[in-house]
């Protein structure tokens, strides 16, 4: 395009773009009706109308004047941007952004006249013009695959290896239904189906044959009783056969509404905690029954059981013997040592087994007819046995201390952590899955290795319930999640940009983690004083914030703000909310360090640290607090306390705060909550609410600047509400809970800017958001914004980039 033309098509649209606000008025007048009221039809016409329009008159100006020789590549601002003014500052509301964020409630943001002082600029426009060619592109962090048919699932509890390598895999919960996936050459190939929805959950082991995959699973009701599903109270626990496509593979006298499965125990806590299969027979381990079942695999009946104690996952020698883990106990801290049992098939137990292992998590048998042990204790190493006769160590693979040798938390080929799975194909390649440490585990890092230790190929889907951050003092090349960190290369595509660099949950040196102890959901990265401190949100109900200082790539907990009581850590003996601050430094929690700041407090939703390091909380019970900070201790560690609080009433025009975000550079504060105005229609809880205000001169006068009401339509399905809000640079950003949609907002004047929706390069796709600090933003010094948004459904973090 020439410069001619476009100084051509910047002179039309100085000219039309007032004629094209009030066509837009007029359109919006009338078909806004009671069959318009959703804005699809309203927006595809007005976007046909002004596309043909726009069509038309580029295709007459360019059939006149355009020639080989005038054509230049280079647009200036001056070329595409006039004067600009009120009157014709609607030319921001082009097709791509008209269409992505007017609704009727927001269309037309309230607006305090007096205190507006920014107007649209040519740079503005220029900025908005460029947009709209690309308005954002949508990647993502945290797993191989960016959706549709591939990622990879979350929290791996087992694998199982066939001879030609292929990963059978099997956990209790994936989001988006691959509780049981099927993986080769680094490629996700399959998954089986139905393990998800309908009281279904996949399970802790896995077998598989030459003809089909065993898969210990839980069936709880879900269906009505006659179609053979559990009654109301009861449980199942299963094995269920599927053939090696994934599709269910029925028997005679097989249960369930496709009799696929065999239940092995209707127990409360009786899963099915192990699997092997040798000959025509398959074993399996009832833990709660303390027993291990024989069935005969070709009419899936019972042939005998014998007794261990705690059975777990099982592994059978080339001689036809057991080895038998046992599992932990009941209860959680459980310190009992876990052995390595030997039976004979016949459930015989023989004298030679193996008692000095740490932790034995994953057992296998390899093409030597060696015995594999992966020691998930401070070794985080596998352990080679020959068992010829008595077991005798005869190597190891991978590096001792795993994840925490050399750099503690550092990523690395042959650094393993918290392995789940372990296995060996025909030409002695290795297979290995490792979970996080969390309290619930979470991230699946699988990795396969030839014999001599070369990582062939690795894929990860490490994140669930989770938000990302960008570390303000590197210009978000670090981005960090609950506990993962990630280096950025912004050259790259979409889902290539990051790098699993680190892990910063350190098990061993910090046993009272809070990660080890309860859900964390979201991180927070703030420099404060020029040094990098990591703090997060403490499960999907906003119950703590957690405060951690870094050593390295691992961080250490250094604080702990409560709203509530309660049973971790043991050593309270505090009632109500409290803060816990780590006075001496070593990162676990003395009963002397805990301070009380008063009665429980479960209406606290609104959590923010804002660039000082001041810690804010916004309650629905009506009130804000302020803990300023006391500057960084002699540990290094950001200080709090009981006495440097102010309680502030709430501001109007708020009924109930629930997100709370300042600015101390601006002194500008940012609440979102319901108002008198825009209430709670259904009382939903745990949400944005529907209106967010800016105040300036917060600590003095607090001048509403603007009022923005948020999407709220509670009565469609799915509804349409916020869950979570952030703001960067001149943005505001909401998200909604169930449709994942971003709204963006002009910081300065409340008016919409650009709607975001998960893109061709996830499939279009994402889940619901569940946690309440399920977006973060950032503004690059390049003017790009980066826009972080939880994305449970195929374990990763969307992350949509918006030029400037």
């Amino acid at each position: 395009m020439n410069n001619k033309l476009l100084r051509y098509l910047s002179k039309l649209s100085r000219k039309q773009l007032s004629r094209m606000q009030l066509l837009y008025r007029q359109i919006k007048n009338l078909f806004w009706g009671r069959n318009f009221r959703s804005d699809q039809y309203f927006k595809f016409l007005l976007s046909l109308i002004l596309g043909i329009t726009t069509a038309i008159v580029v295709a007459m100006y360019v059939s006149a004047d355009v020639t080989p020789k005038n054509v230049t590549a280079k647009a200036t601002p001056e070329s595409v941007t006039a004067k600009v003014t009120p009157d014709n500052a609607i030319a921001q509301a082009t097709p791509a952004n008209v269409t992505a964020a007017v609704t009727p409630e927001n269309l037309t943001p309230e607006v305090i006249p007096e205190n507006v002082t920014a107007e649209a600029t040519p740079e503005s426009l220029t900025t908005q013009v460029a947009a709209a060619a690309k308005p954002y592109t949508t990647s993502w962090i945290g797993n191989s695959f960016g959706g549709g048919k591939k990622w990879v699932q979350i929290n791996v509890h087992d694998i199982y290896v066939t001879p030609d390598g292929t990963v059978y895999t099997n956990t209790p919960w994936d989001e988006a239904g691959r509780e049981v996936g099927i993986y080769k050459n680094g490629d996700v190939i399959g998954k089986a189906e139905q393990t998800h929805g309908w009281g279904r959950f996949g399970g802790v082991a896995i077998a598989v044959d030459t003809k089909y995959m065993y898969v210990a699973m839980h069936q709880y009701p879900g269906g009505k009783a006659e179609e053979d599903y559990p009654r109301e109270g009861t449980e199942w626990h299963c094995i269920r056969r599927y053939d090696l496509s994934g599709e269910p593979a029925p028997f005679p006298g097989g249960r369930g509404w496709d009799k696929s499965m065999l239940i092995v125990s209707t127990a409360k806590k009786g899963e099915v905690t192990g699997l092997a299969i040798a000959n025509e027979l398959l074993y399996a381990s009832d833990k709660l029954a303390n027993r291990v079942r024989v069935y005969n695999k070709a009419t899936m009946k019972e042939i005998r059981n014998f007794a261990v104690p705690n059975p777990g996952k099982i592994t059978i020698d080339k001689k036809g013997n057991l080895w038998i883990l046992q599992h932990k106990l009941q209860h959680k801290n459980d310190k009992t040592p876990i052995k390595l049992l030997h039976y004979s098939p016949t459930g015989k137990q023989l004298p030679v087994g193996i008692a000095d292992i740490v932790e034995p998590s994953a057992i296998a048998i390899d093409n030597q007819g060696r015995l594999l042990v992966a020691d998930n204790g401070p070794r985080q190493q596998i352990l080679i046995y020959d068992i010829t006769n008595k077991p005798k160590q005869v190597g190891t693979f991978g590096i001792k201390g795993g994840i925490y040798a050399g750099n503690r938390g550092e990523i690395g080929d042959l650094k393993l952590y918290g392995v789940s799975g372990v296995g060996t194909d025909a030409a002695g390649n290795i297979y290995i899955s490792n979970v996080a440490f969390g309290y619930n585990g979470s991230g699946t890092d699988l990795r396969a290795f030839t014999p001599s230790g070369k990582l062939k190929w690795q894929l990860l889907g490490l994140k669930f319930v989770d938000s990302a951050d960008a570390d303000p003092g590197t210009d978000a090349v670090d981005v960090y999640t609950k506990e993962e960190h990630f280096t950025m290369d912004y050259r790259k595509g979409s889902g290539k940009e990051w790098n699993y660099k680190g892990y910063t949950l350190d098990k061993f040196r910090y046993p009272n983690d809070p990660r080890l102890h309860m859900t964390p959901s979201a991180a927070f990265v703030r420099r404060i004083q020029g040094k990098r401190f990591l703090y997060m949100s403490a499960d999907m109900m906003a119950e703590r914030l957690l405060v951690y200082r870094f050593d390295g790539e691992t961080v250490v907990p250094c604080g702990i703000f409560s709203k509530t009581h309660s049973n971790w850590p043991t050593n309270q003996s505090i009632k109500g909310s409290w803060l816990w601050r780590d006075v001496n430094g070593d990162g676990s929690m003395q009963a002397n360090e805990y301070q009380s700041l008063g009665e429980d407090d479960i209406s606290v939703w609104g959590w923010e640290i804002d660039s000082k390091g001041d810690v804010w909380q916004a309650a629905e019970a009506g009130y804000i607090k302020h803990f300023r900070s006391q500057g960084l201790d002699a540990h290094g560690c950001p200080a709090y306390s009981r006495t440097a609080v102010e309680k502030i009433p709430m501001p109007a025009p708020f009924k109930t705060p629930t997100r709370i975000e300042y600015i101390p550079e601006q002194d500008v504060m940012y609440l979102s909550g319901y108002t008198s105005d825009r209430p709670n229609i259904d009382g939903d809880w745990g949400l944005a609410g529907t209106e967010i205000v800016r105040y300036d001169n917060w600590s003095k006068k607090r001048n509403v600047r603007w009022r923005i009401p948020l999407p709220y339509e509670p009565h469609r399905d799915p509804k349409l509400h916020m869950k979570a809000i952030d703001v960067a640079g001149d943005r505001v950003f909401a998200v909604s809970s169930k449709t994942a949609e971003v709204f963006v907002y002009d910081a300065k004047t409340g008016a919409p800017v650009i709607q975001l929706k998960p893109g061709p390069e996830v499939f279009g796709e994402s889940g619901w958001i569940d946690i309440p600090y399920g977006i973060r933003a950032f503004r690059r010094s390049n003017g790009e914004y980066l826009v972080f948004v939880e994305e449970n459904s195929k374990a990763k973090i969307l992350m949509y980039r918006i030029p400037a």
